[in-house]
């Protein structure tokens, strides 16, 4: 694998915090994508060798992880990727959909018609996933497409402070969805998501902020049932 991350005798001259945070992106990117399934071990000694970085970085990297909710580390013992109930992930994708409706609910009110057009885009592109015969390629695009719809919604509602904290819970919602061990999880769901993309870009375009919370967080909410319940 091509870790794009020079080795500590090549980085020497830079700060260890950026190691730390290359390595935290990456070590991210393979979690989210369910590289890694739950309760397995990460094992530190072959990240070591595996990015060419010393055991700080990589330690800085679990650590902020951990924080996340993506891995668990346990003192003495070592680092476990995270599991959760199911009723702990419910409750994850309730909270979730609260905040996804709050930001629907401003964008709503802020939205451009260039936005919407834009959302529009993303949609009919979702739409087009049905041809894909594969399921867990029709899964993964859909996720990737899933985050281009929401990401836009963010802009709409032009609120910082809600964006950030959204965007580090849809790292662990996209987590729970790729850990969930339903094969394509959300491929057999494409219909009803993009049918449930359709309303809330018809709420918003109406300005019904109201509406527009109360269906996202019904869309998001409904994921924990999608993914590992089925």
């Amino acid at each position: 694998m091509d870790v794009s991350i020079p080795s500590m005798s090549q980085q020497a001259h830079r700060p260890s915090g950026r190691m730390s945070a290359q390595v935290y992106e990456l070590l991210k990117g393979r979690l989210v994508s369910g590289e890694f399934a739950p309760e397995s071990w990460i094992r530190v000694e072959s990240l070591k060798v595996e990015y060419g970085v010393s055991k700080q970085p990589i330690m800085d990297a679990l650590r902020m992880l951990n924080a996340d909710g993506l891995v668990e580390i346990i003192p003495q013992v070592g680092c476990q990727v995270a599991s959760y109930t199911a009723t702990e992930i419910a409750d994850f994708f309730s909270m979730f959909g609260g905040i996804e409706g709050s930001i629907a609910s401003a964008a709503a009110i802020r939205a451009t018609r260039e936005q919407l057009n834009e959302l529009r885009r993303i949609s009919d592109q979702i739409a087009q996933l049905r041809d894909l015969t594969d399921s867990s390629q029709r899964s993964q695009a859909y996720l990737s497409l899933n985050r281009e719809f929401h990401a836009t919604i963010y802009a709409m509602a032009d609120s910082r402070i809600m964006t950030e904290l959204s965007q580090r819970m849809h790292d662990l919602s996209d987590f729970l969805i790729n850990t969930s061990g339903v094969p394509g999880a959300l491929s057999g769901a494409l219909n009803d998501r993009h049918d449930d993309h359709e309303r809330i870009i018809e709420a918003l375009t109406q300005g019904d902020a109201e509406m527009a919370r109360s269906l996202t967080h019904a869309h998001i909410a409904t994921t924990a049932h999608i993914t590992h319940h089925e």
